[in-house]
C-alpha cells in the first residue's frame, strides 16, 4: 500500500530548506532549484506546492513568523506562569534580536522580504504579514495594562512607545547583524528603555 503523503509537513520541510540556503545566500540569491536541493526532493515537487518562487518566499515568511512566536512562547514560559506586561514585552522583543544562529536567521530573512518586496511587484502583491500592526498593537495594549496596574510610567504615550521599542529593536538588530554592536549591548539598550517606561522590577527571566 502506498505511502501517504502528509502535504503540510512536505511543505514545511521545503520552507526549511529555503530558510536555510536564504541564511547562507541571502534571500535575493535563493532560487527554487537551490531549495530543492537542500530539501532533497526534485524541483518539479517544489514547483508543485508553491507554483511561483514569490509563494514560496512568503510561506517560508509565514513558516518563520511561527518559528518567532514559538521563540516567544519559550523565553514567556522560563519566566512563570504568570509573566507580566514587563516581561512579556521584553520577550517580544528580545526574540526579534539576532542574539543566536536561529534570531539572526529570522531577523535577516524578515528584512531582507521587506526590502525585496519594495521593489519586486509579485511580492508587493502579496500581504507582508497576515497583520502587519500584530506586534505594534500587542506592545501598546501591553503597556497600557502596566499603566492601568501601575506598573508603568503614566504620563508616557503607549502607542509612540510601543512604536519607538519596535523601531529601536529593528535598527539594533542590524547592527548586531552587521558587526557594528554586539548582542551585550543591544540588550542594554533597550533594558535602559524598559526601565524608563516600566516603575516596577522586571521578573528574572531566562539569560539571553
Amino acid at each position: 500500500m502506498p505511502k501517504r503523503v502528509d502535504h503540510e509537513e512536505r511543505r514545511t520541510q521545503i520552507a526549511e530548506a529555503l530558510v536555510r540556503v536564504a541564511g547562507r545566500q541571502g534571500l535575493h540569491a535563493v532560487g527554487m532549484r537551490d531549495v530543492a536541493a537542500e530539501a532533497g526532493v526534485s524541483l518539479r515537487l517544489v514547483q508543485y506546492y508553491f507554483q511561483t518562487k514569490e509563494n514560496l518566499l512568503f510561506y517560508g515568511l509565514q513558516h518563520l513568523t511561527e518559528r518567532f512566536t514559538a521563540r516567544v512562547g519559550a523565553r514567556l514560559a522560563a519566566v512563570g506562569p504568570d509573566p507580566g506586561p514587563r516581561a512579556t514585552v521584553e520577550a517580544l522583543l528580545l526574540a526579534s534580536l539576532p542574539t543566536d544562529e536561529e534570531s539572526r536567521t529570522f531577523h535577516l530573512l524578515y528584512s531582507s522580504y521587506a526590502i525585496l518586496s519594495v521593489t519586486d511587484e509579485a511580492l508587493a502583491a502579496q500581504p507582508f504579514i497576515a497583520n502587519p500592526d500584530a506586534a505594534e498593537n500587542a506592545l501598546t495594549s501591553l503597556i497600557r495594562q502596566a499603566q492601568d496596574d501601575d506598573l508603568a510610567d503614566p504620563g508616557v504615550d503607549a502607542r509612540t512607545e510601543a512604536v519607538s521599542l519596535l523601531a529601536m529593536t529593528a535598527t539594533m538588530g542590524t547592527s548586531i547583524l552587521v558587526g557594528q554592536r554586539d548582542p551585550e549591548s543591544a540588550v542594554a539598550v533597550l533594558n535602559h528603555h524598559l526601565d524608563r517606561i516600566f516603575t516596577a522590577p522586571a521578573p528574572v527571566g531566562p539569560a539571553t
